[in-house]
């Protein structure tokens, strides 16, 4: 299956569209955010693996040689030095396929975005019924 022209709905569908090494990496990644970010959901944005809370928190994926991960320009920035051994843009951060992912890292960047969300949450007005 061609995994860049599915139509996904869910991550498991995603997920289902690699090859079983990729496979096992993106549930590895599910699983870290997943734990890092428990009351967040799970959704397809972009046709990628989402979790959501209060908005969209990070985005995965897989690619040839990586695992892309999308923690927005804050996530990226707040954590720069860190993330300064990997492939990275303003947004986004490229973990190779051939290396462990940086589970305590991606832990601390999730908890980081759950926290921006909520405090952005808290500071809009609330819309009346």
């Amino acid at each position: 299956m061609d995994a860049k022209k599915a139509g996904f709905t869910s991550i498991d569908e995603y997920i289902a569209a690699f090859p079983e090494g990729v496979k096992d990496l993106l549930e590895e990644m599910r699983a870290v955010i997943k734990d890092a970010a428990p009351e967040a959901q799970e959704k397809i944005s972009y046709q990628m693996p989402t979790f959501f809370l209060k908005g969209n928190l990070v985005h995965f994926g897989a690619f040839k040689n990586h695992i892309g991960f999308y923690p927005a320009p804050n996530g990226i920035a707040e954590f720069e030095q860190e993330l300064s051994t990997y492939q990275r843009s303003k947004g986004a951060v490229q973990f190779p396929m051939d290396k462990p992912l940086p589970k305590e890292l991606i832990t601390r960047i999730v908890k980081f975005r759950v926290q921006e969300n909520l405090k952005k949450a808290a500071a809009k007005p609330t819309q009346k019924a």
